[in-house]
């Protein structure tokens, strides 16, 4: 009978190998597709979050009982059962929840009630994942049955660790990508602002202006100046619509524009000519910072140059060489 065995390379199947990568490709092009057929809008969200604020103010400033803020600010049944509990054993701090909610202003979520669900999420998942994890190592022995007691530890640790730290890395993966964004279009809104300043527009209306402009190429910090138009519009102190805009983003370059604006607010100092001092250092800063980032180039593409360039450089060009050596050899 013929041999019917897979082809093998270095002993791994050939036939597996590839079925297993044609898989894969086929799920990454339904996944493309998916992805490509079922784009939002972006701005629709923010529309949205934007006119939710600005009936919140409207309803901290016009309207007369608590009842009628009750009906414009809305609560979550969930989020007041997940505060009950944490409240019961004692774990809910006044500090952390100001804490997490500041964290999650800066990663862009505008719902105070996700600090609750932040802080449940830490108490809730090690004891969900870790129970679980200990369950299949130690009970069960489904995972890992030839492991020494160390790795069996090393893992249930770290499984343990992940899960308590998952919601922070989550949100601190959101507040770096958000500040990395706003830093990209800060000079480019702070000479917006200079040339509405010098057109004679006044601060409310110059950040809405810089928000409609910069909606589309950056819509993070967009977002952040629509928001702080509509609290110069209606909180009565504009002072404090500068302060939240520090409090909401995780940069030292936007708490130096909001002093300045706080200044210029108090003394009544030229705005446009301040705010092109710091449109200019801030562009110099973004100009070093992009050559800082080519002078480490060469450093970094050492590594892939020798693991992966290199090796194939000498296979195309060292390769016929040995095929004809061998051949050589095996002729006499």
């Amino acid at each position: 009978m013929p041999d019917t065995a897979n082809p093998t390379l270095m002993g791994i199947d050939v036939i597996f190998v590839a079925t297993l990568l044609a898989a894969v490709a086929t799920l990454a092009v339904l996944i493309a597709i998916y992805a490509a057929t079922t784009v939002r809008d972006p701005m629709a969200k923010r529309v949205k979050a934007l006119s939710e604020r600005r009936e919140q103010l409207k309803a901290g400033i016009t309207a007369s009982t608590a009842k009628k803020r009750t009906r414009i600010v809305h609560k979550s049944d969930t989020t007041d059962k997940m505060r009950s509990t944490l409240q019961s054993l004692r774990v809910l701090q006044d500090e952390q929840l100001k804490a997490a909610q500041q964290k999650l202003a800066q990663a862009g979520i505008r719902s105070k009630d996700v600090a609750v669900a932040i802080i449940f999420g830490r108490m809730v998942l090690p004891i969900v994942l870790g129970g679980g994890a200990a369950l299949l190592i130690y009970a069960f022995g489904v995972l890992v049955p030839d492991w020494t007691p160390m790795k069996k530890f090393g893992l249930f640790a770290t499984i343990l660790l992940l899960s308590y730290k998952a919601p922070d890395l989550f949100i601190q993966n959101k507040i770096t990508k958000r500040t990395d964004a706003i830093r990209k279009g800060l000079p480019d809104a702070l000479d917006l602002l200079v040339i509405c300043a010098e057109a004679g527009l006044t601060v409310d209306a110059a950040f809405n202006r810089v928000a409609k402009e910069l909606g589309r190429a950056y819509p993070e910090l967009g977002d952040e100046f629509a928001l702080t138009a509509i609290e110069l519009a209606f909180l009565t102190e504009r002072r404090q619509a500068f302060e939240n805009l520090a409090y909401r983003v995780a940069l030292d370059s936007v708490r130096g524009v909001v002093t300045t604006m706080i200044q210029t607010e108090k003394y009544g100092t030229p705005l446009a000519s301040a705010l092109r001092v710091l449109s200019a250092e801030f562009r110099n800063e973004r100009m070093m910072r992009a050559e800082e980032k080519a002078a480490r180039l060469p450093a970094i593409m050492t590594v892939p140059l020798i693991l992966f360039i290199l090796p194939t450089l000498f296979v195309v060009i060292l390769g016929p060489a040995a095929c004809s050596i061998a051949d050589a050899f095996g002729k006499q």
